[in-house]
């Protein structure tokens, strides 16, 4: 993670910061939109390092707002249960009929635009909804939990 930054930083990136060896990264960027920093650090690692990551950019509002909308807020006293899984798009026809029959227990799921809200109070490891979401959604995904979230609008909040 320390490499991607001095990376990052040499690129023209400002106040990076890094979590954690996830490869969430925290920056300032007035140059481009999400979709074309997106395409720009990936590029960026696949010469760096050989290999082309998928990369999610998020605005401190999109990151803010998914937050904020969470439908499972009880869930947060559990932060490992609760997982917010960002869309690189809007799903055109999401099969959410396939993903209730997915769910056991106690899971519970909600999809509100780019984002996918995944309770699992018996284990997100062994969550079949969990690891076959991306494919019924129908489009790329990346999923991170709620104290992940939280960290991250920490960062966000002391960078701004």
């Amino acid at each position: 993670m320390k490499d991607l930054a001095t990376l990052l930083e040499r690129e023209g990136f400002e106040g990076v910061r890094t979590y954690i060896q996830s490869g969430n990264v925290v920056f300032q960027s007035s140059k481009g939109t999400a979709n074309s920093l997106a395409k720009r650090i990936g590029n960026l690692v696949l010469k760096s390092y050989g290999f082309h990551p998928q990369v999610f950019v998020l605005s401190v509002r999109e990151l803010t707002s998914a937050a904020a909308t969470n439908p499972f807020p009880k869930a947060e006293a559990d932060p490992k249960a609760l997982h917010l899984f960002f869309l690189s798009e809007l799903p055109r026809s999401p099969d959410l009929e396939s993903l209730s029959r997915l769910r056991t227990g106690r899971e519970a799921f909600r999809l509100k635009g780019r984002v996918f809200y995944l309770h699992t109070p018996d284990g997100f490891g062994v969550s079949k909804l969990a690891a076959r979401a991306e494919r019924f959604i129908g489009v790329g995904t990346t999923a991170r939990n709620w104290r992940t979230v939280s960290k991250l609008l920490e960062m966000v909040r002391d960078s701004v």
